[in-house]
């Protein structure tokens, strides 16, 4: 069991600083720092529900995943049952295959010609719809796609990432699985390929620079904003603490005056910062904020932010500031591994900052639901009938 708190402790420089706002040279914001700045760790139960929301779909897509990339797209099931471990599924092939009717369809074939007939795997007439309609979705967003592909790689330092990195969280942000094979050759103006994909030193390099790209969700929102009231606004986070959490005032009052810096887009050149300044802190949550912002679900899992540590530059204890700015962002526990939550995404355990690209998810869960009600009408008759073969026998012992 998880602690439902815990302490984390983060040192910064205890001097006093002086910034001048971007947008009036003249005002001269005074920040001070704290040292040995602790933030209290919170359980935040209804954002640990949200990701236990997609555990199934999450549980049901890797099973998928597996047959799709057999040969011919089948499986034997006791080949599927000794990669159960792999799976991460924690119960027998038949099991699943029963409570989550609908995916698969179950025939029986020879592993090798000479042999008896064993039970194989392949996905369903009605799944393999709902993967073409996926198809569809993803051809209807390709720009959304190549946007999301521009965007981590202008907010890299040198503009350029390792391939099997973007491989690695092609999930994350809904990009397609052959993405580095036959989407990015199409846009040459975008990207350039070093190396040959798959290999170990095989990089994804920005072309060019797109300006409309270079506006982070918190610009264009301010823009947005400012368009309708007419009032130029600030841009800036998003900052709401949940229910029940409360900060220490000298916490209180460095949140207070970290809020009134200048926001620092993801796009821009920090090179000349220091890495332990307030205003590379306001830049650093900043890059958080735009992954999570481009990101499926609104979340990432700590490890996977961790593998671009180098190319955003990432402090060493960068998943600090997640607890630090609790206001914008919840650090869930949930299954034992950190994952990095954007609060502003969600009410509650719902994500109401939806993804077009979720509607493939959508239409998979729709999928599962449809076969959770079916098993479940067949439960019901085997029970009416089992019902009724005991009203009949009892009938037949009474006469």
């Amino acid at each position: 069991m998880l602690p439902k708190t815990r302490t984390i402790s983060s040192y910064l420089h205890n001097h006093t600083t002086i910034f001048t706002s971007h947008t009036n040279p003249e005002t001269q914001l005074q920040v001070r720092f704290i040292s040995s700045l602790k933030v209290v760790w919170r359980k935040d139960r209804k954002l640990d529900q949200a990701i236990e929301n997609d555990k199934q779909y999450k549980l049901c897509a890797r099973v998928v995943k597996e047959v799709l990339n057999e040969p011919g797209k089948v499986i034997p099931l006791r080949y599927l049952e000794k990669r159960r471990e792999r799976l991460r599924l924690n119960i027998k092939v038949k099991t699943f295959l029963s409570r989550y009717p609908g995916l698969f369809d179950i025939y029986y074939d020879r592993i090798k010609p000479k042999t008896e007939p064993v039970k194989f795997l392949r996905i369903s007439d009605r799944l393999q719809q709902i993967l073409e309609e996926g198809n569809a979705i993803v051809m209807e967003n390709e720009p959304l796609i190549v946007s999301k592909l521009c965007k981590l790689l202008m907010m890299s330092k040198d503009k350029v990432l390792s391939a099997d990195k973007l491989v690695d969280v092609k999930r994350e942000f809904g990009f397609p699985n052959d993405f580095m094979v036959n989407l990015v050759p199409k846009y040459p103006q975008y990207f350039r390929i070093l190396g040959f994909p798959g290999e170990e030193k095989s990089f994804l390099e920005l072309v060019s620079w797109n300006p409309e790209f270079a506006k982070s969700v918190i610009e264009r929102r301010a823009e947005e904003e400012s368009n309708l009231t007419g009032i130029r606004v600030r841009p800036n986070f998003y900052y709401k603490l949940p229910s029940g959490f409360f900060l220490k005032r000298e916490m209180r009052e460095w949140v207070r005056d970290w809020m009134e810096l200048d926001y620092i887009s993801p796009y821009e050149d920090v090179s000349q910062l220091d890495q332990a300044s307030q205003e590379m802190e306001k830049r650093t949550v900043g890059v958080f904020h735009e992954l999570l912002s481009l990101s499926i679900f609104k979340r990432i899992p700590v490890p996977i932010l961790g593998k671009f540590s180098d190319e955003y530059r990432f402090s060493n204890a960068f998943s600090n500031a997640f607890t630090r700015h609790s206001g914008i962002f919840y650090l869930s526990l949930k299954g034992g591994i950190k994952t990095a939550v954007l609060r502003e995404a969600y009410k509650d355990d719902e994500l109401i900052d939806c993804d077009p690209l979720l509607e493939i998810k959508d239409k998979f869960v729709e999928l599962l639901e449809e076969g959770w009600r079916e098993r479940k009408e067949q439960l019901q008759l085997q029970m009416e009938e089992v019902k009724k073969d005991k009203e009949r026998m009892a009938m037949g012992n009474k006469e």
